[in-house]
């Protein structure tokens, strides 16, 4: 089924990461008058733990919150039209699908079509990707050691395009779940597939343009008020309305909110989020494309209506991102807070005394890291030198200990040291539950030859 429309495309974001308010895409889903909803639920890191879900149980390694939110969403997406799309499946999107169909038959959602989107996951052919020649280089340090990390690995997925979402609503899918497409593929996806765009000269700018929108409201709130220089003049962020965007089948498009929801869209709070996570501005590299966001512009239409036109690309880049994730030993946490008078000192003195206990207890780590809660733990070294007259009188301050090992015996030493205090430590000193030993997963980015990536595209019917 091929689809070629040249109105408007409407679609909007309804989760900016596994984590977001659920209210805010339920009123934009039922007030929005969309073609698609959009729901962004994952991160780098993600990948590893979800990987280490699906080694225990092979049921799990999806995304709980994209079950979740398609339950509440299916019926009402039923009433309106609107197509949901998801990176939700996670490491298992066939196991996130047959949940969602699940559902979707006891509410009686007779004939709801679920696409799976799945070829991400690079796990099973990396020793191959190597015997190739391909060196899988680290793409932030140049570093060439891929080989000493690969008996650790515990997951490889690679960022793939949004031509699987426009395979799936092609073949009739009313919800498409995916594993680790690229962000603004969730949205590039069903634009390709709305207008008939292919990835070739004639539809380079129009795929840079989605590439940018996708990118603009991706991270849902992040472009109205969310996370703005600006914050403290943000209306009612508690009841945030979720962006969407009127697409033309030229590429250009307007950004805006549903009327009455708080927050905020303009073209600052669309410039704080154009900027957001991204290198070179004039080469903003993707799957489905490379945008430059140095040719587009911005112009308010309307209160809380921005357009965007004249973005520029080139077509998709002949390499695509792989996220290796592997064992790089543990994490030991503590953490104690200290009351005036002399709150300071008292934190001082713990951390001589957590230094000691480390002594007694052989503890064998790789570093060993303080902070003072209230005077550098978010901005570190750049943090202004430690006043002790002015600490000292502090109404409180919070000590908090991490500590890299190599084994979780090690790391554990670090929760029964901070324990310690309880008593060894100052008078009046809170403690909360101890914090247990937990592993550390790195990762490796690298880029490979789209040549090994295949997606695959099945829709299940409920």
């Amino acid at each position: 089924m091929t689809t070629k429309i040249n109105g408007p495309v409407r679609i909007g974001s309804g989760s900016g990461f596994w984590g977001d308010g659920i209210d805010p895409a339920v009123e934009l889903l039922k007030g929005g008058k969309l073609d698609y909803l959009c729901f962004d639920f994952l991160a780098e890191l993600t990948m590893a733990l979800l990987q280490r879900q699906v080694q225990k149980k092979p049921d799990l390694g999806y995304v709980p919150d994209a079950v979740q939110f398609m339950k509440v969403m299916m019926p009402i997406a039923k009433e309106t039209g609107t197509k949901l799309i998801s990176n939700g499946g996670g490491v298992n999107v066939r196991a996130a699908a047959e949940r969602m169909r699940a559902d979707a038959q006891n509410q009686g959602l007779k004939g709801l079509r679920i696409g799976m989107v799945e070829g991400d996951g690079m796990l099973g052919r990396l020793d191959e990707i190597r015997a190739d020649g391909v060196p899988l280089l680290h793409m932030e340090t140049g570093e060439d050691g891929f080989d000493a990390i690969r008996d650790r690995v515990v997951c490889a997925n690679v960022y793939t395009d949004g031509s699987g979402i426009s395979e799936a609503l092609a073949k009739g899918a009313d919800l498409v779940v995916a594993g680790r497409v690229s962000d603004n593929a969730l949205y590039v996806g069903p634009a390709m597939h709305h207008f008939g765009w292919k990835y070739d000269p004639a539809h380079t700018d129009r795929v840079a343009a989605a590439i940018a929108l996708g990118h603009i409201v991706e991270c849902a709130s992040a472009c109205s008020g969310g996370m703005s220089s600006r914050f403290a003049e943000m209306p009612n962020m508690g009841r945030v309305g979720f962006p969407y965007f009127s697409m033309q089948s030229d590429g250009t498009a307007e950004i805006t909110k549903l009327p009455g929801t708080g927050g905020r869209v303009d073209q600052f709070t669309i410039k704080e989020h154009l900027v957001y996570e991204i290198a070179d501005p004039r080469r903003y590299l993707m799957p489905d494309g490379v945008a430059d966001f140095t040719s587009l512009t911005l112009k308010e239409t309307g209160p809380d209506r921005v357009k965007v036109s004249g973005v520029r690309g080139l077509p998709p880049p002949e390499t695509l991102k792989l996220v290796i994730g592997y064992e790089d030993g543990w994490i030991g946490e503590c953490m104690a807070f200290f009351p005036w008078p002399k709150a300071f000192d008292r934190a001082e003195k713990a951390k001589q005394t957590m230094l000691e206990r480390f002594e007694r207890m052989n503890l064998k780590a790789d570093s060993i890291h303080f902070d003072y809660i209230g005077l550098n733990l978010l901005h570190g070294p750049a943090a202004p030198a430690i006043d002790r007259d002015k600490a000292n009188d502090m109404a409180e301050i919070g000590l908090r200990c991490a500590v890299r090992t190599r084994t979780a015996d090690e790391a554990d030493k670090v929760r029964r040291a901070g324990s310690n205090l309880w008593i060894m430590g100052p008078g009046g000193t809170s403690f909360g539950t101890p914090i247990k030993p937990r592993p550390v997963v790195s990762l490796w980015p690298t880029l490979i030859p789209r040549k090994y990536v295949k997606q695959t595209v099945e829709v299940l019917e409920a």
